[in-house]
């Protein structure tokens, strides 16, 4: 697909110092957008910062921890002074959490997985409807999983129940805003050439599977279909 004019839009991308949310934030730029990058790691961003000034494109840095008390309230007060509205919405952060029976699981890695992979992702958008409200054609895109909801696998439980919560946040704020200009898309992906996925499968060779950049053509598809079905949409199955 022909890479949108994204000119004039402010996009927000979590997770976005590496992998999939790497790839999505410069893919942004390049196509004209201010991306605002959230991530933990200051040194990654900066990279990611270098990357998309030498292609052209203009960004903003958010270090910061998706679970930290108070910081997506306070992020969103002050975009909410800097810009008269949010374009684009990628909710790409998360953690596998623990690969481990369900007995197993660690209490504190549970609540940090889901703390990060559904608390945190709520937060943001109630945080943030009002100035996606306020843009004339929102579009919000969540990284989903066929492990979460699709297809139960043992010893994945943190990671697959945090994730069906996920999609299910996703459908419920599909169905407010169906009437709204706020669009809602959700990606499965599948298995990329990721550091989550090499944490998961580490006997894997990397190079047997699609780099995150495979993805930005079904990211421009969403950032520009009229349609708003399906809501959900497999990358592997998209593709052909």
């Amino acid at each position: 697909m022909t890479q949108p004019d994204l000119s004039g839009k402010t996009a927000l991308v979590t997770g976005a110092s590496r992998g999939i949310g790497k790839s999505i934030a410069l893919g942004l730029a390049k196509s004209g957008a201010h991306v605002l990058a959230l991530a933990r790691t200051t040194g990654a961003l900066e990279e990611l910062d270098d990357e998309i000034k030498a292609a052209g494109g203009k960004a903003s840095l958010i270090p910061m921890d998706l679970v930290s008390d108070d910081g997506i309230e306070r992020l969103a007060g002050a975009l909410t002074e800097r810009f008269p509205a949010l374009d684009i919405l990628v909710l790409n952060a998360g953690s596998l959490g623990e690969l481990a029976p369900l007995p197993d699981i660690d209490p504190k890695i549970w609540k940090h997985t889901l703390d990060l992979n559904v608390t945190a992702n709520w937060r943001l958008l109630r945080a943030l409807d009002p100035l996606l409200r306020k843009s004339a054609d929102a579009r919000v895109i969540g990284l989903s999983s066929r492990v979460g909801g699709e297809a139960a696998k043992a010893f994945w439980g943190s990671y697959a129940v945090t994730k069906a919560a996920f999609d299910m946040l996703f459908k419920t704020y599909a169905e407010e805003t169906a009437k709204t200009a706020v669009h809602i898309s959700l990606i499965s992906p599948g298995p990329m050439r990721t550091d989550m996925r090499k944490l998961a499968m580490p006997g894997e060779d990397p190079a047997t599977l699609p780099h995150p950049d495979e993805l930005l053509p079904l990211v421009y598809h969403l950032l520009t279909r009229e349609e708003r079905e399906p809501l959900r949409i497999s990358f592997k199955e998209w593709q052909g």
